[in-house]
C-alpha cells in the first residue's frame, strides 16, 4: 500500500501496519487487491482497507486470489465459537434461575469468565482491534471504530469488575454481591463480527470467480510452425505477432489471429455466450482461449499477451469494477459523517440512561451505548452500490457485454432512444457488388477502371467493388492523383482521364449530370442496395449497386429493444431510398439518411436537445465522436479500437441483441442497488433507536449488545447476498 517504504528485513509497514512483502519475484507480481467500498485503494497482497477496515478483495484479472486471510479468520472463528459457548452458558445461567451452574462462588466465576473471554477478545478479535487502532491513528473513522469502541468498553469494564470490584458502588452489585461482567457480550460480539467477515469474504469472492475462471481458460503452450515446416511446442509467452501457429482438433486457440490454412468450427461461447460453434476458414478471425473443433487450423498471430481480446476483457472489467456510479454519491456523503453521528448518539444514549434510567444506571448506560455502537455498522450502506456494480459487470462479461465504468450501467437504465449506424452495426459490414452498368465503354473495362480508383479507398463500398472486380477475373487499373472526400466519393486519373466515383451529390458538385440513371438507381435502392455513380472525363458513364447483408441477430435485437419501449433510429450515409428500405425491413422508427461522418454527433446532440436519453451504437473510426457524445456509447467488439475506446459499453460479438441484454442488466442492477440502499438505510434507521432504548419506556424492551452484534454482522452479508442475485438475471 505504501511502495515508498523499503526495508532490508521482514516486518510491518510503519504507516498502515501491513506486513511487508519481498520485492523479488517470490511474491506473485500480478496480484492486486482493492477495497469494495474504496476502489482507489490498491494493495499487492490481502489485507484491510486503511479507510474503512474492510477486507481487500482481488481485482478482476489479477493473479489468483490468496485465501490466507479467509483461512486465518475461519480458524479464529471456530476458536471463538468454542470459547464463547461455555462463556455464554456461565454468564446467562442466572437469567434462567441457575445462579451457580458449575458450583463456583461469585469471584471465581468472574475469573473463569476472564479466562474464557480474554482469548476471544484479544486473539480472536485481534484483526478487529488492529483495524480499530489504525482507524484512530489515521483519523479515518469507520465501522471498526464503532465495533472496537463497543468491545473495548465492555472488556475494560469487565476487567475492572474482576480486579477492582471495591471501586463499584452497591448499586452495581448483583444479588450475590459480585459486580456484573460483560465478557460474554464482548466475546460474542467479536465472534459474530468475525463470522460476518468470513461470510463476506466468501460471498465477495464469488463476484470475481467468473473472471478468474476466464483467465484460466487461456492455454499455456502453443504449436509454432518454423520456416522449415517443423512444428515445435513453445510457451505462450514466447509467441510474437506474425508467428504461424498450428491449432489441433480439440485444442484451445492460443492467441488472437486469422486463419491461414484449414477449416473447422470453433466454440466461442466463453467470449460471446453463444453455444453454437462458428465456422472458420482461411481469412476468418479467431480469438485466444476459444476451443477448436474437429478440424486443424494454421493461424497467424495478430494479438498476443495483454493485447488479446481475453486480456482486454479482463482488464476492462477490472478497471470498471473500480469506478463509482453517480448513485454512490449519496452513500459516500452519509458514510463520511456516519461514524461521528453514531458516536454522538451513543454518548447521548449513555447520558440519557445515566440521568433518566433505572438502577443500576451505569450498567444500563454502558450496555445501551455499546449496543448503539455495535448495531450502527456503515458497512451495509457503503457496500450497497459497489457490490451490485461488481456483480453486474461480471455477469455482463460472461454474456459478452463489457461496461467501461459503473456510470455506463446507471445511464443505460434511462436510455429511451438507440441510434445505430447501418454499416457494420445493423449489417455485416462486408458489402458485395450486386449490379454494374456502363455506357460508352464495356462493363469489364469500366469495372476495372472503377476498381482501380476504389482500391485506394478504405470505405466498405469501395472494397466491395474491388472484390467484385477480382471475382470476375479483372485486374484493377493503376491510378494516380487519388483524392477522397470523406463520406461522398473518390477521384483519380486513369490513363490520363479523370474518373469520379461516388454519390449523386459528389458528381453533381463537379457538374456531372446523372439524372438519366436515376430510374434504375431508384429501383436498386428500393431493394436496400447502395448506389454509386461514376464518370469519365466529366461524362456520366455508369453506376454500381452494392448490398450489405443484414446481420442475423439484427431483426430480433430491434424487436427486443422496441418491446422494452426504446425507440430505434438509424444513421447512414446512404440515400433516403436505400435507408427507408432497410428501415421498413427492420421496423426501425426513425431514419437519418445521407449523413456525413462529421454530422453523426450533431444528430445525437439534436436528440438530446429534445430531452432524449441517447445510446449510440457504432463500429467505425468515424463513429467515435458520436459514441463519445451519446449518453451511452455502444461499440461493436468486431469494430475498431478507436470506437471501443470512445464507448461506455462494448458488445464483444458485435451483436445488437447485446444492447437489449445490457438494458435488462442495467435495470436489474439499479433495482438491486435501490433494494440494498433501502435495506441498509432502513436497518440503521430502525436499529439505532431500538438499541438506544426508545422502546423501553412503553414496552420494557432493550436490545442486547449480543443481538446487536448478530444483526450488524448479518446486515452486510445480506447486502452481498442480495447483490449476488444478479448472477441469476436472464439476459
Amino acid at each position: 500500500m505504501h511502495p515508498e517504504i523499503v526495508r532490508d528485513a521482514p516486518g510491518s509497514c510503519p504507516k498502515c501496519g501491513m506486513t511487508l512483502i519481498p520485492m523479488s519475484p517470490v511474491a506473485p507480481p500480478a496480484a492486486e487487491y482493492t477495497c469494495p467500498m474504496h476502489p482507489e485503494v490498491r494493495s499487492p497482497q490481502p489485507g484491510s482497507c486503511p479507510k474503512c477496515g474492510m477486507a481487500l478483495v482481488p481485482v478482476a484479472g489479477s493473479a489468483e486470489a490468496d485465501d490466507s486471510e479467509l483461512r486465518d479468520l475461519t480458524r479464529r472463528l471456530w476458536i471463538g465459537i468454542a470459547l464463547s459457548i461455555p462463556l455464554v452458558v456461565l454468564a446467562m445461567s442466572p437469567m434462567v434461575g441457575i445462579h451457580d451452574p458449575f458450583g463456583l462462588q461469585p469471584r471465581p466465576r468472574g475469573w473463569i469468565e476472564l479466562v474464557l473471554g480474554t482469548p476471544v477478545v484479544l486473539w480472536v478479535g485481534w484483526p478487529i482491534l488492529r483495524k480499530f487502532w489504525f482507524s484512530l491513528a489515521h483519523r479515518a473513522l469507520n465501522m471498526y471504530t464503532l465495533i472496537g469502541l463497543g468491545v473495548s468498553l465492555a472488556y475494560v469494564f469487565s476487567l475492572a469488575a474482576v480486579f477492582l470490584p471495591d471501586l463499584f458502588p452497591p448499586d452495581f452489585r448483583e444479588h450475590d454481591g459480585a459486580v456484573g461482567t460483560y465478557f460474554e457480550a464482548a466475546a460474542v460480539i467479536v465472534t459474530l463480527v468475525i463470522l460476518g467477515d468470513v461470510l463476506q469474504l466468501r460471498a465477495m469472492g464469488q463476484t470475481s470467480q467468473a473472471i478468474q475462471q476466464l483467465l484460466k481458460l487461456a492455454p499455456n503452450l502453443a504449436w509454432r510452425l518454423r520456416d522449415d515446416g517443423i512444428e515445435e511446442q513453445v510457451p505462450l509467452e514466447s509467441v510474437v505477432v506474425g508467428d504461424r501457429l498450428r491449432v489441433k482438433p480439440g485444442e484451445k486457440v492460443p492467441v488472437d489471429g486469422s486463419v491461414l490454412e484449414g477449416a473447422s468450427r470453433v466454440d466461442e461461447s466463453m467470449i460471446t455466450g453463444e453455444p453454437v460453434p462458428v465456422a472458420k476458414d482461411p481469412g476468418s478471425k479467431v480469438t485466444g482461449a476459444t476451443v477448436n473443433g474437429n478440424g486443424s487450423l494454421v493461424i497467424r498471430a495478430e494479438r498476443v499477451g495483454a493485447d488479446t481480446l481475453l486480456a482486454r476483457i479482463v482488464h476492462m472489467v477490472g478497471e470498471a469494477q473500480r469506478t463509482r456510479a453517480p448513485i454512490q454519491r449519496l452513500a459516500d456523503i452519509i458514510a463520511a459523517y456516519f461514524v461521528q453521528i453514531v458516536v454522538a448518539i451513543a454518548l447521548a444514549t449513555a447520558v440519557a440512561w445515566w440521568f433518566l434510567g433505572p438502577e443500576p444506571k451505569l450498567a444500563y448506560a454502558l450496555l445501551n451505548a455499546i449496543a448503539v455502537l455495535i448495531i450502527a455498522c456503515p458497512c451495509a450502506v457503503g457496500l450497497a452500490t459497489p457490490i451490485s456494480m461488481t456483480v453486474a459487470m461480471g455477469q455482463g462479461a460472461r454474456s459478452g457485454i463489457l461496461f467501461r465504468n459503473a456510470e455506463a450501467i446507471e445511464r443505460m437504465r434511462d436510455v429511451d432512444v438507440v441510434v445505430v449506424d447501418k454499416t457494420g452495426t445493423l449489417t455485416l459490414g462486408r458489402p458485395a457488388l450486386t449490379d454494374f452498368v456502363a455506357e460508352g465503354v464495356s462493363e469489364d473495362e469500366a469495372l476495372a477502371v472503377v476498381a482501380g480508383v476504389e482500391q485506394l479507398s478504405e470505405h466498405p463500398i469501395g472494397l466491395a467493388i474491388v472484390e467484385g472486380a477480382k471475382a470476375r477475373g479483372l485486374t484493377p487499373r493503376a491510378v494516380s492523383s487519388f483524392e477522397a472526400v470523406n463520406g461522398l466519393g473518390v477521384s483519380a486519373d486513369v490513363d490520363g482521364k479523370r474518373v469520379l466515383v461516388g454519390a449523386r451529390g459528389f458528381l453533381a458538385q463537379r457538374d456531372v449530370d446523372v439524372r438519366r440513371w436515376e430510374g434504375r438507381a431508384e429501383a436498386w435502392r428500393s431493394d436496400a442496395k447502395t448506389v454509386v455513380f461514376f464518370s469519365i472525363d466529366g461524362k456520366a458513364a455508369g453506376m454500381a449497386a452494392v448490398a450489405d447483408p443484414i446481420k442475423e441477430g439484427t431483426p430480433p435485437a430491434i424487436a427486443a429493444l422496441k418491446h422494452t419501449g426504446v425507440r430505434v433510429a438509424m444513421l447512414t450515409g446512404d440515400s433516403r431510398s436505400t435507408a427507408d428500405a432497410v428501415a421498413r425491413q427492420l421496423g426501425i422508427d426513425e431514419v437519418f439518411a445521407e449523413v456525413l461522418p462529421a454530422d453523426k454527433a450533431g444528430h445525437v446532440k439534436r436528440l438530446q436537445a429534445q430531452g432524449r436519453k441517447v445510446a449510440m451504437a457504432g463500429d467505425g473510426i468515424n463513429d467515435a465522436p458520436a459514441l463519445a457524445q451519446a449518453d451511452v456509447g455502444i461499440a461493436m467488439g468486431t469494430g475498431t479500437d478507436v470506437a471501443m475506446e470512445s464507448a461506455g459499453v462494448t458488445l464483444v460479438k458485435g451483436d445488437l441483441r447485446g444492447i437489449a441484454r445490457a438494458a435488462v442488466l442495467s435495470r436489474a442492477t439499479m433495482r438491486n442497488i435501490r433494494q440494498n440502499l433501502v435495506f441498509a438505510f432502513g436497518y440503521n434507521a430502525l436499529g439505532i433507536p431500538i438499541a438506544a432504548g426508545v422502546l423501553y419506556p412503553a414496552f420494557g424492551l432493550l436490545l442486547s449488545p449480543i443481538i446487536a452484534g448478530a444483526a450488524m454482522a448479518l446486515s452486510s452479508v445480506s447486502v452481498v447476498t442480495n447483490a449476488l442475485r444478479l448472477n441469476r438475471v436472464k439476459l
